[in-house]
């Protein structure tokens, strides 16, 4: 019999709505299962990685200390070879320090830092001066030159540095509080740089006596300032000497000479030390070298990392504030420095110190 064509035609969507709602069906199944995670395995939890403090700090600490790993021992030969070199182009026992003697009244100076800028040295500016050479004809035995790294903090090195005969500080450094034991107290020359006269005691331009009591730390010993390197630095430089003299100090001004700082500027270019300007650092070791049979040199460590605990370190072992600027090529003079520790003519003392280390 022949069915009807509207018959058929409801067949026929009976069976599509049929099959739409199944494939509609399945299609939700599909996207809810594809929504359905399996709980994932527990992951550890890796330790946070620490900013790399430095670059390429790792390769310079192990090169670095491949050099310094050999035992030390002076090298008679290579100290007197260096230490007449450094001498003959340098003369710091005769001209580090300006004196009366070897400065004269009338004497063109010509500022180290600034080499248009000259002073002629009338009687107040010579007034100021040392009368005598402060270095003796003969030498220490032992000299100890202290930088102010990070690598000092919890050293333990403040009895071994006072051990020297004679001691060297940079920049005015902290000795109390708690950092005698790592730093010591003992001080012959203490560097002072006027930048620091200038944030901490506004150029002696205010009250002088706190200057004159924080100098207190350091005894009788001679505060060397750059007082002709740069032009701003001479008045500021003669404020510290009139106020130690004034408050009758212990203490005494005294001027590094511009023409030995010249001379060892060409000397460390011609080592290989291209820098605008030398660190107070290398400046004192080379001093050091000059009137010093066995110089020693503390808290010289150019890094943000220790050498061997290879924890971080702060800039300075007494607070953590960062050069302005970049006059000096720490790195490169410190590897300078670690040459000479390796032919035996200084030493190096990175690390702690043990209680019988000399």
């Amino acid at each position: 019999m022949k069915r009807h064509p509207l018959n058929e035609l409801f067949s026929m969507m009976i069976t599509f709505l049929f099959v739409g709602s199944l494939l509609t069906s399945l299609g939700w199944y599909m996207v809810d299962s594809n929504n359905v995670h399996p709980p994932l395995p527990p992951q550890k939890k890796s330790p946070p990685k620490l900013p790399d403090p430095c670059k390429n700090c790792d390769e310079n600490i192990m090169k670095a200390l491949e050099l310094y790993s050999e035992p030390w021992k002076k090298q008679e030969d290579n100290y007197h070879q260096f230490r007449s070199q450094l001498n003959s182009k340098c003369h710091g026992l005769e001209k580090a320090i300006i004196t009366q003697a070897n400065t004269p009244q009338g004497t063109k100076l010509v500022y180290d830092a600034e080499r248009k800028r000259t002073l002629v040295v009338n009687a107040e500016v010579f007034n100021t001066f040392i009368k005598e050479n402060p270095f003796p004809n003969k030498t220490w035995d032992t000299c100890a030159v202290v930088g102010n790294g990070g690598i000092l903090a919890n050293s333990s090195c403040g009895k071994t540095i006072d051990s020297a005969q004679f001691v060297i500080r940079c920049n005015l450094p902290p000795l109390s509080n708690g950092f005698e034991k790592d730093v010591g107290i003992k001080s012959d020359i203490v560097t002072a740089n006027p930048s620091i006269i200038t944030e901490k005691y506004f150029s002696l331009m205010r009250h002088r006596r706190p200057f004159a009591e924080a100098m207190r730390i350091y005894g009788n010993s001679m505060v060397l300032l750059p007082a002709f390197s740069f032009g701003h630095n001479t008045a500021l430089s003669m404020r510290a000497f009139y106020t130690l003299e004034d408050f009758e100090s212990s203490a005494r001004a005294v001027y590094f000479n511009p023409e030995y700082l010249k001379n060892l500027a060409n000397f460390w270019r011609s080592e290989g030390l291209k820098s605008p300007r030398l660190s107070t650092g290398i400046m004192m070791a080379s001093i050091a070298l000059e009137v010093c049979s066995e110089v020693h040199l503390y808290g010289f460590w150019p890094f943000d990392v220790h050498p061997y605990s290879h924890q971080g370190l702060t800039n300075h072992y007494y607070d953590d504030r960062k050069a302005k600027n970049k006059f000096h090529a720490m790195p490169t003079e410190f590897n300078l420095l670690l040459q000479l520790h390796r032919k035996g003519v200084l030493r190096l003392h990175l690390g702690d110190c043990t209680p019988d280390e000399k």
